[in-house]
């Protein structure tokens, strides 16, 4: 309820609310409520627009690109029903789910993926959240996410094709295969350690890409890789020494390493090679260029699917649940929560052949 001061009264607590929305602290009640006179509204605002951009710069290059294309997907939506870009609703949400279910793939005669327009309404709601400072419930978009829910039921019952589909799982015997088939050059030797420390730490293609030297510190029993750039949060990584030396992600850094000349602990781990020339070039990889690393290793390799940038992550946890890892390992050494859903559902394709209802019964 409110009081004759415009107020907000909860329990014992007094939350004020200026007119320019900004919402002050709770006193307890009965207390005398602190002056907030322009000055300090300033002040407090400008501090919360630092505070926004600081929490906007520490995300990475790719989800802000993809936020940045989110919201250009939106807007067009929103030029469509004539509604201002910030006429963020439950309703208004859940129809752009709608318009997006038909909007085309990345292939002639697809459709968008679902995941495509989750991660759509995710940047929309953020971007909404930054740019327009709108004060937006954490379901807003629950709805939304319902009827595309439905959808996706509705369409296993077709041969409707979305996307690209989910990612092939590059396994450990993939892993030797694509090891075994690569150069003994520069290339090569880089090739071999960015695939390897990706597999290791089941790393997303930004997290690979943003390592630095300093982040690979030398430990008696393998290497302790700091991701400190992650799409959730940082992890340290204890990399141990591999079994056989071809797929030893530890033997195959220091090789890289000193065959590059790396240095500088503030130069990036994986760095691009001339086309010509293959000498080691400055700067250091996009994401985009990690997973095209692994497919071109893959067609090299023969396999028989196309490997991407996101296979070698779910590669090393489907492989690791096959060796008896545990669950919570497997998520600490990837960075995914603890029960996780993607992560439970790359096991769900592997598991259920030793211990299946069928055994000795046919």
């Amino acid at each position: 309820m409110t009081d004759h001061e415009g107020e907000t009264v909860t329990g014992s607590d007094i939350e004020r609310t200026t007119p320019e929305g900004l919402l002050l602290p709770a006193t307890p009640a009965g207390a005398a409520p602190a002056e907030f006179t322009p000055d300090v509204l300033e002040r407090l605002e400008e501090l919360e627009k630092r505070s926004a951009k600081h929490e906007q710069d520490l995300r990475p290059k790719n989800t802000v690109e993809s936020y940045a294309t989110d919201w250009k997907q939106w807007e067009e939506f929103c030029r469509l029903l004539e509604l201002p870009p910030s006429a963020i609703t439950a309703g208004s949400l859940t129809a752009f789910v709608e318009w997006l279910w038909v909007q085309p793939g990345w292939k002639a005669g697809t459709f968008m993926a679902p995941s495509t327009i989750d991660r759509r309404l995710s940047g929309v709601v953020v971007t909404g959240r930054d740019r327009y400072g709108l004060q937006l419930n954490k379901t807003i978009a629950s709805r939304a996410r319902r009827v595309l829910k439905a959808r996706v039921k509705a369409m296993q019952e077709t041969e409707a094709q979305r996307g690209r589909g989910p990612a092939k799982a590059l396994l450990v015997e993939h892993l030797r295969q694509v090891v075994a088939a690569v150069p003994d050059n520069l290339r090569g030797i880089r090739d071999r350690s960015l695939i390897l420390t990706h597999f290791a730490i089941a790393g997303r293609e930004h997290e690979v890409a943003f390592l630095r030297v300093r982040d690979f510190q030398e430990h008696e029993n393998g290497l302790l890789v700091d991701v400190r750039v992650s799409k959730v949060k940082p992890r340290k990584v204890k990399v141990k020494y591999g079994t056989r030396p071809s797929t030893c992600p530890v033997r195959a850094w220091r090789a890289w390493k000193e065959a590059a000349g790396l240095t500088d602990p503030d130069d990036f781990a994986y760095k691009p090679l001339h086309p010509r020339w293959h000498t080691v070039m400055a700067g250091g990889l996009e994401p985009e260029s990690v997973g095209d690393v692994i497919t071109r290793l893959g067609a090299q390799a023969g396999l028989d699917f196309r490997p991407t940038g996101h296979s070698p992550r779910r590669g090393a946890a489907t492989s690791s649940k096959r060796a008896g890892n545990d669950r919570k390992e497997i998520a600490a050494q990837g960075g995914w929560a603890d029960n996780s859903v993607a992560m439970e559902g790359y096991f769900e394709e592997s598991e259920g052949w030793e211990e299946n209802a069928m055994n000795n019964v046919l």
